[in-house]
């Protein structure tokens, strides 16, 4: 029930002045930080974050020609090449500038911090959520530019995934429990 996640407040989300705007969101709505840090990633730490396991990179190869496709384009290239292009963007994007990364507690954290993010294309991000409020890049606008595409942050995608991203960026002893005033409310039993 109660979960941890991690969030990465990207370079263009930190550069742009966005950190406390995207930390209120979550905030507002019962998510409680355990960890939080600014971070220069060295291009290892990001390595690890961004693995170079084949399944990964054709994943994020597939959602990129994916995402040409719903522009209408067409992408000739196979998702692993695709994907280890994509990697390479990222990991000198997430190593160029500081980032923020939080680790976020709560009923369905993962689920709920990424409904609060949006897609992970902005393009396709509805107003509300925190791409579709604050950016509007595609991945074709960053193929062009020869960079990955800039969408604020990052959100571990599943209950898995977190516990292994959390331990890439955070040491045990930077993770903090304690009490938020409206716990008791939110998870007294008998509820």
């Amino acid at each position: 029930m109660i979960e941890k996640t991690l969030v990465l407040i990207k370079p263009d989300g930190v550069q742009r002045g966005l950190i406390g705007e995207i930390i209120l969101r979550f905030e507002k709505c019962g998510l409680k930080i355990i960890g939080i840090k600014m971070v220069y990633a060295s291009r290892e730490l990001a390595g690890k974050h961004y693995t170079d396991d084949e399944a990964w990179l054709k994943s994020v190869g597939e959602k990129s020609i994916k995402s040409y496709e719903n522009q209408g384009k067409k992408l000739t290239v196979d998702p692993l090449t695709q994907g280890k292009q994509v990697r390479e963007w990222l990991l000198d994007y997430i190593t160029a500038s500081p980032i923020v990364a939080l680790i976020l507690e709560g009923h369905n954290a993962v689920r709920n911090v990424r409904k609060i993010v949006g897609p992970t294309s902005p393009a396709d991000a509805a107003p509300g959520t925190i791409r579709g409020d604050f950016t509007f890049d595609t991945p074709m606008l960053g193929d062009m530019q020869k960079r990955p595409v800039q969408n604020l942050i990052h959100a571990s995608g599943s209950v898995e995934e977190a516990q292994t991203e959390i331990k890439i960026w955070f040491k045990p002893e930077e993770i903090h429990a304690w009490k938020r005033i409206d716990e008791d409310l939110l998870y007294r039993e008998g509820n």
